[in-house]
């Protein structure tokens, strides 16, 4: 965890607006580490605007923002925080079913919100962070003044391999070429474990093992570093005792599905409710799942963009288009 901070510090020394840093403690005792960015330069208007409450994905932290604090940050006030159970927030037990899990990280969230005295805010979560503030915002829609899904994670049901008989009826159903046979046996084994096992069980090998395995992240950060500060933040983020990645676990099936798909849900967001998905024109995450939102939705309140030339970290991929489509967003509101 030191060696975390450390890594974090340096990254966090890029930033320009005035930070402040701190655990936030939660009513039953756990911490949140939190970063709210301010810009004391900017005119303050009458009325305070919303602030932006940035929520990471799987296996990430606040660092990753890093490209993205700054130019957010210049008219609003922006928060962002390490999920329970990832990062630098305390790591308690997550249950292994999956709503009591998801349950776990939403309600961290609400006393989250509680303890900072946010009374509403525009909610952004990229990846596992868009499907929790989904769940987050059909369960408090009153404290959710816009929501910003970035390449969300847990939308689609799990496509059928073949065709089935209901009640006696063909129902048409995907057909998806089957996975070799030892893809299928390296999938059965690795379910057994937690996702990121792997990492910590190479022990001093670990870093090398994310550098070998995700070089993109080095290249999406080398303006800013030209050595492997951002591959040991992760490395650093996911060495310590897995929590928030025992709670995705049981709320994943194999090979990455929810087992709760969130198209399942998504219409017990209000109607009225105004809500933004960005997707990554080259992410493995299915932007069909988006159009299928905005069909459930009034077009009036939802809007579908598509960030060119970025993948599934579309706010380290294309920073720049990234920022202006969020500041666009945040000033709709106010």
């Amino acid at each position: 965890m030191s060696l975390l901070k450390t890594t974090e510090a340096k990254i966090l020394g890029c930033l320009q607006n005035d930070l402040w840093a701190r655990f936030v403690t939660l009513s039953n005792q756990d911490r949140i580490w939190t970063l709210s960015l301010t810009n004391k330069a900017a005119h303050k208007p009458a009325t305070p605007k919303t602030p932006l409450v940035m929520v990471h994905g799987f296996g990430g932290g606040v660092g990753l923002w890093i490209r993205n604090l700054d130019a957010l940050s210049r008219s609003r006030t922006v928060y962002a925080f390490d999920l329970l159970g990832f990062g630098r927030s305390s790591r308690p037990q997550f249950p292994t079913d999956a709503a009591k899990a998801e349950e776990q990280f939403v309600q961290s969230i609400e006393q989250w919100r509680e303890s900072v005295g946010l009374d509403s805010m525009i909610l952004l979560g990229h990846s596992l962070g868009g499907y929790l503030a989904t769940s987050y915002a059909i369960q408090y829609p009153s404290r959710v003044s816009h929501l910003i899904l970035v390449d969300p994670w847990g939308f689609p049901e799990q496509p059928q391999t073949q065709n089935q008989e209901s009640h006696g009826q063909a129902t048409e159903v995907v057909k998806r070429t089957s996975p070799p046979r030892w893809v299928k046996a390296i999938a059965r084994v690795v379910s057994y474990f937690n996702p990121l096992a792997v990492i910590r069980a190479a022990g001093p090998l670990g870093p090398g093992l994310v550098n070998r395995f995700r070089p993109d992240f080095k290249r999406k950060f080398e303006d800013l570093f030209d050595d492997d500060t951002m591959t040991q933040y992760i490395y650093h983020c996911n060495a310590q005792t897995p929590s928030g990645e025992v709670g995705f676990r049981a709320m994943s099936k194999s090979l990455g599905w929810a087992k709760r798909p969130m198209l399942q849900r998504v219409h017990l967001l209000p109607p009225s409710m105004p809500l933004t998905m960005l997707y990554g024109e080259y992410s493995w995450v299915d932007s069909s799942s988006g159009d299928k939102v905005v069909q459930m939705r009034s077009e009036a309140h939802t809007k579908l963009l598509m960030i060119e030339k970025a993948s599934h970290h579309v706010y380290a991929d294309q920073p720049q288009e990234f920022n202006r489509a969020v500041e666009n967003t945040c000033s709709s509101v106010n």
